[in-house]
């Protein structure tokens, strides 16, 4: 039964407000006033190529054209996900290229060496090359994220992600970052980097803050090209895309970081001249440095998405900013262009997709490209302008001459694979990333010779400080051991102390038995990646305040407390900035956490060894309506300026704050529904079927006849922070997270996410068991979960998951959900549950009941 129907709530429809960026520093001529989705290319830079045509490649690419056929073609401008290709595939359909996705490794195996990827990367060399059933021989070129490090594999070099980068205002190691991770890349026998990423974020809430180096298209404009060159050699020289080096990809275009509300994949409502002069800024030095490949965004333009653009990808990017290599798509994008689906889009490559990434879909895609091309839908003059460019750059990045994976320079040299050399260029990076905003009584940097007390879920936690992109897509399920040749914080703190003569305690909690002289609490965000990600306030762990009980309660003993703040973001941390003597932002400083200590510290001898030189790429808001916080912008009043970042011989003093919000709750949240508790505005209620459900916001609560369904508070690691409901069967009992106001699970499901729970069943059901995920009184799907609950080993917690492709498909209107969680029996039975939240459902572990 739909709670709405009980709860009477009215839903309020949304306002959308359209504002203009009005960055007059970086605004030129432009047609400011129309807000059509209108282009006009005469308005952006006229660039010759940066590469210009080799007439020996272009007349090679002639020659091959004529030997393929269409479905050679066809094959060429497909690129399939590892976990959905074999070699035998790229084989028979000619595929182009192949990528793996955030967390997918060869044999879904996470701990894979290098020489595995190069195993692989030979398998699939091999059958592109093979010729023995017709076809063209022709390289498959192999993709991969590799954003911050190659970052897949275990035993990578992990550098900070973008938004640290971009605090150290170092172009010249922006460059050196691009060459170490070329040559990781190429060890494991790849080609190709989906990075840099260029995108300029102008509101903090949308979940790949962390992935743009600024707010401001300056910094994004001067490391652009340098993180090119790195990539992939000097331009005019050998270097350039030499076997040392590898495609690079500017991505993604255009406008992502620019979205209303920071919503991923979301509209920007910008005018064309911000767009090209904030969000541009990056792709003009990206493409005077050559960069071979341009990624296209999921998001819109003034209502148009970018994958259908056709103003933008052709006549702009290609036509007149003079790019010859070719645009890639993003992850299943083409199929939210309008009257497309993953498989079949004739709209997006007409537009200007020169190659489809299309992880699971790709035989189906296959046959309709083939089959548009073969009625005149596509024409033949599009299709080999495409298979023109994809050839043109695997012939200048001398695939066809490079051989086997395994035979090239590089392939399996397990002495560069995170090598020492390599590490010291991240530790570097980390060093110069650090933001001090509070230094108290200049307390930073201190002595060695101390007691020292380190607490926080952050200290001992490589997976936390490496944030989102890090072995999986959302950096989530990794210990420290998956980091072999790392250091967390706590182990560069531990050593600086004891080869000092002080002495370091760590305790999570922040527990101690004899007082220290000094505490270091490391806390922060935890690992998310794109939507995800995406906030409705900045508040800093809105509705938990473990971290902050821990700051306060050393405070109140008199311990002095330095604060190392692990975020993807500027957050609303006032409490926290109040309740520290000093407070340093680390970002997500990746691999080589001994950087921290570094600065934090002096050396043995009490000198400054190095000093905090770290300066804000995005402003701090004082506020949490601060969401969109920008310099050059009118009203523009931070908490911290962009360029703020205090020296160790600063004054370091810093008034009180306000810890007054001032907001409202925030919008529902999408992702997290129960943790300790439900996630505001989401509700606990327990119904009967028949009278209005009950509001379970006390310890115990109960359906109205007192008995059919009681809920109470349990234990499960830590205070109260898991239910226990226990069903009488005297009707169809129920339990529900319920919110008035709907969200939207459209990406959510298209992503392949799932709904987690973690279940314990303390007595088994007598009847079967039903997960429910509705609308208010429009839509519900209703899953049988009473198998998967039989197959629970009793008295172990373990977590269900279901893939929200199957509630779709069951028959809820993913745009409109205001009950993502609802379990039904009309028999007996006892379970307790903890976390309710999505995951990615593309690890094997998700379900489809009934399928």
């Amino acid at each position: 039964m739909r709670f709405a129907k009980f709860v009477g709530v009215i839903l309020v429809g949304f306002v959308v407000l359209m504002i203009g960026c009005g960055v007059s520093e970086h605004s030129g001529p432009g047609v400011d006033v129309v807000r059509d989705g209108s282009v006009h290319p005469g308005l952006w830079p006229e660039m010759e190529p940066a590469v210009a045509l080799d007439s020996a490649i272009e007349q090679a690419i002639d020659e091959l054209l004529a030997e393929m056929r269409d479905e050679d073609k066809v094959g060429q401008v497909i690129q399939a996900e590892l976990r959905y290709v074999t070699p035998e595939d790229v084989r028979k359909y000619r595929l182009g290229s192949v990528l793996n996705g955030g967390g997918s490794h060869p044999g879904d195996v996470k701990n894979t060496s290098p020489r595995e990827w190069v195993d692989l990367a030979d398998a699939f060399y091999d059958a592109s090359m093979d010729t023995s059933e017709g076809g063209v021989a022709i390289p498959v070129v192999w993709g991969t994220d590799a954003v911050h490090g190659h970052t897949n594999v275990i035993g990578a070099t992990v550098f900070p992600h973008n938004i640290g980068l971009g605090a150290t205002n170092n172009p010249v190691l922006m460059r050196r970052i691009g060459e170490v991770t070329a040559t990781e890349v190429a060890v494991t026998g790849l080609d190709w980097d989906f990075g840099p990423t260029l995108a300029v974020v102008r509101n903090d809430r949308w979940g790949r803050t962390y992935e743009g180096y600024s707010e401001d298209p300056d910094i994004v404009r001067a490391y652009a090209g340098e993180m090119v060159r790195g990539l992939q050699g000097d331009l005019g020289t050998e270097d350039f895309l030499d076997q040392h080096h590898v495609i690079a990809t500017a991505k993604h275009f255009l406008g992502d970081g620019g979205t209303e509300g920071g919503k991923d994949q979301g509209d920007n409502l910008g005018s064309e001249t911000e767009l090209r002069d904030i969000h541009g800024a990056g792709y003009q030095t990206a493409l005077e440095a050559g960069v071979q490949t341009v990624m296209a965004s999921f998001s819109r333009w003034q209502g148009r998405k970018m994958h259908g653009n056709q103003d933008l990808l052709t006549d702009v990017l290609k036509g007149q900013m003079g790019f010859n290599g070719f645009v890639v798509g993003d992850w299943n994008a083409h199929g939210q262009v309008d009257g497309c689906a993953n498989d079949s889009c004739p709209a997006a490559f007409n537009a200007g997709i020169d190659m489809f990434m299309v992880p699971e879909d790709w035989k189906g895609l296959y046959h309709n490209t083939l089959a548009q091309v073969r009625s005149g839908e596509i024409s033949a003059e599009r299709l080999d302008d495409a298979v023109r460019r994809i050839l043109r750059v695997k012939k200048r990045a001398g695939l066809f001459e490079a051989g086997r994976p395994s035979e090239r320079p590089l392939a399996g040299r397990a002495d560069l694979f995170g090598s020492p050399e390599h590490r010291a260029v991240a530790r570097q990076a980390v060093r110069e990333s650090m933001v001090l905003l509070k230094n108290s009584d200049q307390l930073l940097p201190l002595r060695r010779d101390l007691n020292v007390l380190v607490a926080g879920d952050g200290a001992d936690n490589i997976g936390k400080q490496s944030g989102g992109w890090t072995i999986t897509w959302q950096g989530t399920g990794n210990a420290n051991e998956d980091f072999p040749g790392g250091t967390s914080i706590w182990d560069g703190i531990s050593d600086a102390v004891t080869s000092g003569g002080g002495k370091a305690v760590f305790s999570e909690d922040g527990s101690y038995n004899r007082r220290p002289d000094v505490a270091i609490v490391v806390f922060g965000e935890d690992p998310y990646a794109e939507f995800q990600g995406d906030l409705e306030t900045l508040e800093y762990r809105f509705g938990k305040e473990r971290d902050l009980a821990l700051l306060r309660n050393l405070h109140a003993d008199d311990v002095p407390v330095v604060s190392v703040f692990l975020t993807g973001r500027p957050m609303w941390v006032n409490p926290e900035l109040n309740a520290s003597d000093a407070f340093v932002v680390a970002w997500l400083p990746g691999s080589e956490g001994v950087g921290v200590s570094d600065v934090i510290f002096r050396d043995n001898e009490g000198a400054v060894a190095h000093d905090f030189v770290g300066k804000l790429s995005y402003s701090w808001p004082h506020s949490i309506s601060q969401v969109e916080l920008n310099r050059h912008e009118d009203g523009y009043d931070p908490l911290f300026a962009y360029g703020f970042g205090l020296s160790s011989s600063d004054s370091g003093d810093l008034a009180a704050l306000s810890e007054e919000t001032g907001e409202a709750a925030p919008p529902t949240s999408r992702t997290v529904y129960f943790a300790g508790g439900p996630v505001a505005p989401w509700q606990l209620f327990v119904a009967d079927g028949v009278n209005p459900p009950v509001l379970a916001a006390a310890a115990t609560a109960s359906t109205a006849d007192g008995e059919d369904v009681v809920i109470r508070s349990v234990d499960r690691l830590v205070q109260e922070d898991a239910r226990l409901v226990k069903w009488a069967g005297l009707s169809r009992g129920s339990v529900a997270i319920y919110a008035s106001e709907p969200v939207d699970l459209t990406r959510e499901s298209n992503g392949e996410l799932a709904l987690a729970v973690d279940l314990f069943v303390d007595e088994a059901p007598s009847a079967p068991v039903f997960m429910k995920m509705s609308c208010d009184s429009e839509c519900e799907s209703e899953l049988d979960i009473s198998e998967a609950l039989s197959g629970f080993e009793p008295g172990q917690w373990h977590t269900l998951r279901i893939s929200l492709r199957c509630f779709a498909d069951a028959g809820a209107d993913m745009r409109y959900i205001t009950t993502p969680f609802e379990i039904v029996t009309e028999g007996t039975m006892t379970l307790r549950f903890a976390e309710v939240r999505l995951v990615p459902a593309n690890d094997g572990k998700a379900i489809c009941p009934g399928n």
